[in-house]
């Protein structure tokens, strides 16, 4: 912190080294929560905060009047990956983190579409988790429990509305949405901007316009997510 100074609340200090834990909520689906969580990779790498990855439906939320919920669907795109992810995480947390780590990089860098089961199935076999796994999450009704009940406690207790969510030090922020994930001392300051931002009282949005430029760089970014989807973008306002 600049000249030592340090913001504190609820008990702990707003600085790398002082905030030991993050709580990341998110949507396999999602090309901007797929860049944070490359960034808040980075940040445990350099500073050691300790990421727990928690999960959130972008198909409940954004769901339309009258469609059915994911989980009354045999199979739906992001919320049966995080199924997978919730009979991971039973087992060891780092299964999880794989498999976020993978399924990400499958869709938003290679362009593979992992939210179909077949491939899912393949990706699983391929880093050596096995494709049975997603058998096994979709047959058990539990693994349902789990997603919901994840994503409702970030949507009653703290509000969110999309993803990446993040909750530190007991308050939630939405974002940052930054593209490309800044490695290095760039990771590390924008973990002091974030962690600075929630340390102060009623600050809820700062938000930089996007040029032309802007938009046509994150496009190309997230042309591999772009190409295999199959749904249109639902852009809700911010509450």
């Amino acid at each position: 912190m600049p000249g030592g100074r340090t913001a504190r609340y609820d008990g702990w200090v707003a600085d790398p080294a002082h905030v030991p834990s993050v709580s990341f909520w998110f949507d396999p689906i999602c090309p901007w929560a797929y860049q944070t969580s490359l960034w808040i990779r980075e940040v445990r790498r350099l500073a050691g905060v300790d990421v727990t990855w928690r999960f959130f439906s972008l198909e409940e939320i954004n769901r339309p009047e009258g469609k059915r919920h994911p989980w009354e669907r045999p199979w739906a795109w992001g919320f049966s990956l995080l199924r997978v992810a919730a009979l991971l995480r039973r087992r060891d947390p780092e299964l999880t983190d794989r498999w976020y780590r993978e399924t990400g990089r499958a869709l938003h860098e290679q362009g593979r579409a992992v939210f179909l089961r077949e491939e899912a199935e393949a990706l699983a076999d391929e880093i050596g988790i096995g494709a049975s796994v997603v058998e096994e999450a979709v047959a058990d009704p539990t693994t349902t429990d789990e997603v919901r009940a994840d994503h409702d406690e970030a949507v009653s207790a703290y509000g969110a509305f999309g993803v990446p969510t993040l909750v530190l030090g007991g308050r939630a922020l939405f974002g940052p949405t930054v593209v490309p994930a800044p490695a290095g001392e760039d990771a590390l300051r924008l973990w002091r901007v974030v962690t600075e931002m929630a340390a102060i009282d009623g600050l809820y949005e700062i938000q930089r316009p996007k040029t032309s430029g802007d938009l046509a760089a994150i496009e190309e970014r997230f042309a591999p997510y772009l190409n295999a989807r199959r749904w249109p973008t639902i852009t809700n306002p911010t509450p």
